[in-house]
């Protein structure tokens, strides 16, 4: 189990009531908590969630529509998106309790004064190397539309600006990281026709390629609500039109594909995780079509390219620079 689900239920008696668990981790912790709701913009997550506890798990990125007199947020690894969740929680939650539950090393002792928005905060419990916080919401703040939280900033690109909305929480969040501002410098002669989007963020890849290619489809997919919606914002933004996704992993992407794009992610939360990355290498001949290439930007000590070999069967390095490699494979 989690830690900080475990930490949750050493004070289980607090959260016997109907309850709203959000950013809840997939684990038993509902089975023990039976008037607890979750609330996650994980699709994997939730697929898991959902599985288990059928009804009780919610995705998005809104406050769900369920009865609570109480709420626990996991702290997200973004303080904005900290922020938004928090306010959102205590807009509904006037004179009745908030709590905060997160790993030291993910930075919950500062997190903790952002419930001194709501009230007095005070530390409850401290173990499995986290820590839980509980405020009595007496401001009940009017919560933010999501949207108005947008960063909104522009690209110049070589066939015009194109404008990116990003929004909390999602990666690079406000600004083009450099990963990808690489990859979009080669971008040349990409093959005509389905192009995936794989871990899309506010959706750069997919929109410079919609522009550019306009006669190619374009899905885009992200593991992440946040990213999702964003990606949807900055393709409205651009008069651009493409299919986007949610879903935990390639696995979720369509098949039959021509080109897939990505900065693969290999961080959750403030944890290193490859596996995205890795099954996206190692089934990418699964779902690409014959001719068809995958075209990526990764840091260069990440050893993608023996995937990539053993998944295709060939792999060249197209472009080097600060710390990031532009690899490209195709489908014989």
């Amino acid at each position: 189990m989690d830690p900080r689900s475990e930490v949750l239920l050493r004070q289980a008696d607090l959260f016997q009531g109907p309850l709203l668990i959000a950013g809840a981790a997939a684990d038993g912790l509902l089975g023990q908590l039976p008037h607890a709701h979750a609330w996650t913009w994980h699709a994997g997550d939730q697929a898991l969630l959902e599985q288990r506890f059928t009804g009780r798990s919610h995705y998005g990125v809104e406050v769900p529509q369920v009865p609570f007199d109480a709420a626990v947020l996991f702290l997200p690894k973004s303080r904005d998106l900290a922020a938004y969740l928090l306010n959102a929680l205590a807009s509904r939650l006037g004179g009745r309790e908030l709590y905060l539950v997160g790993e030291k090393r993910g930075g919950i002792e500062g997190a903790a004064k952002q419930l001194q928005a709501f009230g007095k905060p005070r530390k409850l419990d401290s173990a499995r190397h986290c820590q839980l916080w509980q405020v009595t919401v007496d401001n009940a703040l009017e919560a933010k539309p999501l949207e108005s939280l947008a960063e909104r900033f522009e690209l110049a690109l070589e066939d015009g600006p194109l404008q990116v909305v990003s929004l909390p929480g999602v990666f690079s969040h406000g600004r083009l990281d450099r990963g990808t501002a690489l990859l979009l410098q080669h971008l040349e002669q990409l093959p005509v026709g389905h192009v995936l989007d794989f871990g899309c963020g506010a959706g750069v890849l997919g929109a410079t390629i919609k522009r550019r290619y306009p006669q190619s489809n374009v899905t885009l997919l992200d593991v992440d609500a946040f990213a999702v919606a964003a990606s949807r914002l900055t393709l409205a933004a651009n008069g651009l039109q493409g299919e986007v996704i949610s879903g935990d992993g390639i696995d979720a992407a369509p098949d039959n594909l021509t080109v897939i794009l990505s900065n693969p992610p290999f961080h959750t939360g403030v944890h290193t995780d490859y596996q995205a990355a890795e099954n996206l290498l190692r089934k990418s001949s699964k779902i690409l079509q014959k001719g068809g290439e995958i075209r990526l930007v990764a840091n260069s000590f990440l050893r993608y390219q023996p995937l990539l070999h053993e998944a295709l069967g060939n792999c060249e390095i197209r472009a080097e620079a600060d710390g990031f490699r532009i690899y490209r494979a195709t489908r014989g």
